[in-house]
């Protein structure tokens, strides 16, 4: 029987691992280059090196002890958070585990009482964009860009955490 996974917070060579990983990972499932390694690699130094424990958050997700996936919310404002990074690995996909990373940013964001969360994402990802759909974000725009060595449709999406009455 498959362990549940236990979620935790950065340690010391978690955001390596996670550049690495998600470098491998998005070159074998959609041919990326380097440069989307290095953008995760950026976007994580960045989150170390700027880090505010009382509104940002990451987490690690570790199934028997091994890292199998990750996410982190960043102040973009104090009315806005952004949901960076989310993996999941291939053998710990269809367990909910991506869905779980995304709810923890929400329930995070919610109770920093920001306003709203967003995120960029590529619109091939299509797992990634059902969870974020079904969690109530929506879609803000598009771009047809060519990065990582691909022409891509980028997309901001946006969930707002103020509903109005």
């Amino acid at each position: 029987m498959t362990q549940p996974f236990v979620l935790r917070g950065l340690q010391v060579g978690d955001i390596g691992w996670v550049a690495h990983r998600q470098g491998i990972l998005y070159a074998q499932e959609y041919g990326w280059d380097g440069t989307f390694e290095a953008l995760v690699a950026e976007i994580a130094a960045q989150f170390v090196k700027n880090f505010d424990a009382e509104w940002e958050n990451a987490w690690i997700a570790e199934r028997e002890g091994q890292v199998v996936g990750s996410v982190f919310l960043v102040k973009v404002s104090e009315q806005e958070a952004k949901l960076r990074l989310l993996y999941v690995e291939p053998d710990a996909r269809g367990a909910g585990l991506g869905r779980r990373l995304t709810q923890e940013c929400i329930a995070f964001a919610k109770a920093k009482a920001y306003a709203k969360l967003t995120l960029w994402t590529n619109d091939i990802l299509h797992a990634a964009r059902r969870i974020y759909q079904e969690a109530g974000f929506v879609l803000v725009s598009e771009e047809q860009h060519h990065s990582f060595g691909a022409d891509l449709v980028g997309q901001y999406w946006s969930l707002d955490l103020c509903p109005r009455h």
